[in-house]
């Protein structure tokens, strides 16, 4: 194992940013970014041993400074929608910045992705671990509370990368992180990821009204372009003329996820059938947010030269379900004064083939 630091940039005022890269015994490597925490790169073999690297990102400070489709971000303090950007906490209102239409989207337009993080490294008995750490004080992004926030990423023996999202809060708040990380099996420069398979764990997903806010049902996915409970190529479906896939120009919705509550399980897998790269996703969350890049813009400047565009990548978002702060049929994102918000997501990448 072994972790190296080098400069990446500065920020318009001159504070230095650095990139981290973890490597692993089968030489197997991410990097990350104290700039957001953000996940910069993986690199993962295929099943001739060709090294690729499969997050979508940038080569500079001012990639991520600039980042609208969240190429790689730690998102907090609350991920996805919150509809009407206002919730109502213990008797009192609290307004957001409505930056996606009527919505808050991710708690911007003040990210947590555009702050400088603090870092600890360890190399430890699984792995080489990285944790950011961030004080969030009472008001930042319009959420109550002085928040203690540490996110660690451990790249492990095992070519799994687990990410622990820690939280404490001195009032009742909202905790729901996320990693917003855009993945290509095929490689990030790769083009079109619609030929690649998913699987969801999850019988059951969450429609949305035209302004992509859950409408407080949960309905199930058989029968409809929705189900994934089989492996499937991502583009099987996608155009079909199913008024949620209208909606989002693709998938872009919460899954309900099958497993007990609070349990660390297998969620989703994804396939490259190209180049024999699969990636399985672990959550102890109640929900999975699956995103087609439906919103990517054409011609975005990636890392390496790459361009990007709609559908050139997927992100596994585990979650809270969108706008449960606002349902309280949904399983409640808030966190109590004092108490600590603890869970784990695990992205472990093969190269075995999926038959």
């Amino acid at each position: 194992m072994a972790i190296k630091v080098e400069r990446f940039g500065e920020m318009p005022d001159g504070r230095q940013v650095d990139l981290y890269t973890l490597t692993n015994r089968n030489g197997i490597s991410a990097s990350f970014t104290n700039l957001g925490g953000s996940w910069v790169s993986m690199m993962v073999p295929d099943q001739d041993g060709e090294l690729a690297d499969v997050v979508l990102g940038y080569d500079t400070v001012e990639g991520y400074l600039a980042n609208t489709p969240h190429l790689g971000e730690l998102v907090g303090r609350n991920a996805n929608r919150i509809g009407g950007a206002r919730f109502t906490l213990n008797g009192t209102q609290y307004e957001l910045s409505a930056n996606n239409g009527p919505n808050n989207l991710h708690s911007g337009p003040n990210f947590y992705a555009i702050r400088i993080w603090e870092v600890e490294l360890d190399e430890g008995d699984i792995g080489s671990r990285i944790s950011f750490s961030l004080s969030s004080p009472d008001g930042d992004q319009g959420y109550p509370g002085n928040a203690q926030i540490t996110i660690s990423y451990t790249l492990t023996d095992d070519d799994a990368v687990s990410i622990e999202y820690h939280m404490v809060s001195d009032q009742d708040t909202v905790a729901n992180f996320t990693n917003h990380s855009y993945f290509n099996l095929a490689g990030h420069n790769s083009g079109l990821a619609l030929s690649q398979q998913v699987w969801i764990d999850a019988d059951q997903y969450t429609p949305v009204d035209g302004v992509q806010i859950p409408d407080g049902s949960v309905l199930s996915v058989k029968g409809t372009p929705m189900d994934f409970t089989e492996m499937k190529a991502i583009g099987r479906d996608i155009g079909q003329d199913f008024p949620q896939l209208l909606i989002g120009g693709g998938y872009d919705h919460n899954w309900v996820l099958n497993h007990e509550k609070g349990q660390l399980a297998l969620c989703a897998r994804a396939y490259d059938p190209e180049s024999g790269r699969r990636m399985e996703v672990y959550t102890d969350l109640p929900g999975i947010q699956f995103y087609t890049a439906n919103f990517l813009t054409e011609g975005t400047k990636g890392k390496e030269g790459a361009v990007y565009g709609p559908r050139h990548g997927y992100c596994f978002e585990t979650q809270y379900y969108p706008d449960g702060v606002n349902r309280p049929e949904f399983p409640s994102p808030i966190l109590p004064a004092g108490e600590e918000y603890q869970t784990t997501t695990v992205y472990r990448f093969t190269r075995e083939s999926m038959e």
